[in-house]
């Protein structure tokens, strides 16, 4: 059986050139939208594309919609069936401007990709993204043990996530020099850290205890005093694993001088420490959540929630609001039942609310805003 269309193959990395010059895409992203359209040519036996019919879009839908993901045996998510439509479509809007194909697609040929409408106010609804608690977190901290240089590594890895706000990419790269414990601020240098969509900025230590903070500052001193790591090596080393002289397996035998290549070794620590302390795994991302969530307590002007926001690297402190600072469900009855204490039931002759109680609704949803 075909595995493959030496035509189709050219004209796919033609595309994906496009993508990341461009298009500026990520090469994680075009390696989601190669398997996406991957997946389509499997459906149409790896034909042509320039004898694209509309019925191919129509068949890949279906089969989209009948598909189960192996990992947990269930129907594909429809964010995830949406992504991987979205992504054909795109192609084939290109593909339709391409010599050799004008005639062939047409631009609006690609619209056969859209869901329903159903289905896309479905994968593309916000829902409630569940994050620990600072309390839960403190809990993971003081369950984990700090006796081999893994073990401080591990916990330290823990600490500094909810204390500085990063995400897992760009604390795997961090070295030394890109955290000032005297200033208690993190330098995400662009040019060493991976962070999203490659900004540079500085941010601050997040008020989450001085326990925690002293878990990092422990840290660094022990790299540098009693490893005597310099400013340019990583700030959380991977593991060593050598091969034993008496057991000849592969053992841990320590810390290299060098940091990790992607995320799973984190995501792998943060699950075996939640484990460990009872409670359900939260992933690194997650943290960020829990500091979203504090900033709305803890900030008591729009300058304060603004500054907060910074710190997280949002540009927009919508982001902050829509994105991870969503109101829990437990927390939206408390204020609603709340705006009931404040005379929510006095009213007009016609059944409205009066002048005053409106105005002091609008003051105390202003105060829980910001």
């Amino acid at each position: 059986m075909r595995k493959h269309h030496p035509k189709n193959e050219r004209t796919k990395r033609k595309y994906f050139a496009y993508l990341e010059e461009a298009k500026r895409m990520s090469p994680s992203s075009v390696d989601q939208v190669a398997a996406a359209i991957e997946q389509f040519e499997a459906s149409t036996g790896y034909r042509d594309f320039a004898v694209f019919h509309i019925e191919q879009a129509r068949r890949f839908k279906r089969l989209l919609s009948e598909s189960i993901n192996p990992a947990i045996g269930k129907p594909l998510a429809k964010a995830t069936t949406y992504a991987r439509l979205m992504a054909t479509k795109a192609f084939f809007v290109w593909l339709a401007g391409q010599a050799g194909y004008k005639s062939a697609v047409a631009y609006s040929d690609a619209d056969y990709f859209n869901p329903s409408n159903n289905d896309g106010r479905i994968a593309k609804a916000v829902r409630e993204k569940s994050a620990p608690t600072l309390e839960q977190i403190r809990h993971v901290l003081g369950a984990l043990p700090a006796e081999t240089d893994i073990e401080k590594r591990d916990r330290a890895l823990v600490a500094f996530a909810i204390l500085s706000g990063a995400r897992a990419e760009a604390i795997a790269s961090m070295s030394l020099r890109h955290i000032d414990m005297a200033r208690r601020t993190v330098f995400q240098d662009a040019r060493d850290v991976r962070t999203k969509n490659r900004k540079t900025f500085t941010s601050t230590f997040f008020p989450v205890g001085e326990d925690i903070e002293a878990i990092v500052a422990e840290w660094t001193c022990f790299l540098t005093q009693e490893k005597l790591f310099g400013p340019d090596d990583p700030l959380f080393p991977a593991t060593r694993i050598e091969v034993g002289a008496v057991s000849r397996h592969f053992e841990v035998t320590g810390l290299e001088r060098k940091g990790w290549g992607n995320t799973s070794a984190i995501r792998r620590i943060f699950r075996q420490a939640f484990e460990a302390a009872g409670l359900p795994y939260f992933n690194p991302h997650c943290f960020r959540n829990t500091l979203a969530a504090l900033g709305e307590k803890l900030c008591k002007t729009p300058e304060e929630f603004k500054a907060w926001s910074q710190n997280l690297a949002h540009e927009h402190v919508l982001t902050t609001f829509t994105s991870y600072g969503a109101v829990a469900r437990d927390r939206q009855a408390d204020i609603l039942n709340g705006l009931i204490n404040m005379g929510g039931a006095k009213g007009t002759a016609n059944g409205e609310p009066d002048k005053e109680t409106v105005q002091q609704v609008i003051a105390y949803l202003q105060k829980k805003a910001f």
